[in-house]
């Protein structure tokens, strides 16, 4: 194709009565500048227009990120039939191979970068998420270093150099680094697993494997930041939260059900105590009527007859505050009805 495109030069050329080897180089330069010019006004008169008029953006960001580089794509290749002209060594031809390749290289990484961004902007659209917030930036990056090791490749293969041995480096090197990263590159993996799965998100409640308790602050790449009650910020890594059980309050919807725990004497009239805490439980704000609240005998202890109330709420925020206040409410039932609340007591024989 170059000879032809030359072959077609020359032919103008000779056509002109122009056959100086300086002259030819220079008519193929301004030939191709002026090319490059129309392909340039092309892109804006037409079809920058035409892709103005589509539903989608990657035509949109196509033309406005690849107009650029074409245009020194087509200049640089007729500088490069240029020089053929005038120059016979191999240092000039491979600076002008190298700038080809790397333009090259860069309308494809823009053209991934167009591609990125217009499917990057409808799938936010579709998830409620911040998958686009932390996956699409990573995938944009990666795009640029594979992009850059290929145009290093590339321009290594252009100068001469034997890549099979980088090849063979980049393989070992890529082994050793993966096993020094590997905890790095577990919490990575760990967290766009927790992302895809959607096992919770910023805002929820939340309760880990060793105990700690709180809101999920912010999902990281590496890590999630807990908020505890005491205003403290714990960094969990992501690899840990995959691989272990992880109570989420706020899930599968915002309510929650509470209970309080308390014991009375032994010979108290049960109906009568599940009587009594469950009007008390019912005069207060904020608990649920359905499901209803319910009182439940469970066990009769060393000291006491052991019940359990259980009521819903509708947030998980209010539940401590109502739990703390349900359990106010137990006790001062329970004083005015005249039910006693034990001590524990031990009994003891001694042997004469």
């Amino acid at each position: 194709m170059e000879a032809q495109i030359l072959a077609y030069v020359q032919q103008g050329l000779a056509f002109a009565k122009l056959t100086n080897k300086y002259l030819l180089a220079l008519a193929i330069i301004v030939v191709f500048a002026i090319l490059a010019k129309l392909v340039l006004f092309i892109f804006k008169k037409y079809l920058d227009s035409i892709a103005k008029k589509t539903k989608t953006k990657f035509d949109d960001l196509l033309m406005e990120y690849t107009k650029g580089p074409i245009f020194y794509l087509v200049l640089l290749y007729g500088v490069k039939l240029a020089l053929q002209q005038i120059w016979s060594g191999s240092t000039v031809s491979n600076i002008v191979h190298t700038a080809l390749a790397i333009v090259f290289i860069l309308i494809i990484s823009r053209t991934l970068d167009a591609f990125l961004e217009s499917w990057g902007h409808e799938f936010a659209k579709k998830t409620k998420t911040n998958i686009d917030e932390v996956l699409l930036p990573m995938v944009y990056k990666s795009s640029k270093v594979i992009a850059v090791i290929v145009a290093g490749m590339w321009i290594l293969d252009i100068w001469g150099v034997d890549i099979t041995p980088y090849l063979a480096g980049v393989g070992v090197s890529g082994l050793v680094l993966g096993m020094a990263l590997q905890d790095s590159l577990k919490n990575i993996f760990g967290g766009v697993t927790l992302i895809l799965d959607k096992t919770f998100q910023k805002g929820d409640k939340i309760k880990l494997e060793s105990g700690e308790v709180g809101t999920i602050h912010d999902i990281g790449l590496r890590s999630t930041k807990l908020i505890t009650f005491d205003n403290e910020i714990i960094y969990i890594p992501n690899g840990y939260l995959a691989n272990s059980r992880v109570q989420n309050y706020t899930r599968p919807s915002p309510k929650v059900r509470t209970s309080v725990l308390f014991g009375v004497e032994y010979g108290s009239d049960v109906a009568q105590v599940r009587k009594v805490v469950l009007e008390a439980i019912r005069k207060m704000k904020g608990v649920m009527k359905d499901p209803e609240p319910s009182v439940i005998f469970f066990e009769m202890g060393d000291s006491a007859l052991q019940f359990k109330a259980s009521f819903w709420v509708e947030n998980w925020n209010e539940a401590f505050s109502h739990k703390i206040e349900a359990t106010e409410q137990i006790y001062n039932a329970l004083g005015k009805a005249n039910i006693n609340i034990p001590f524990p007591t031990r009994t003891v024989y001694t042997k004469q």
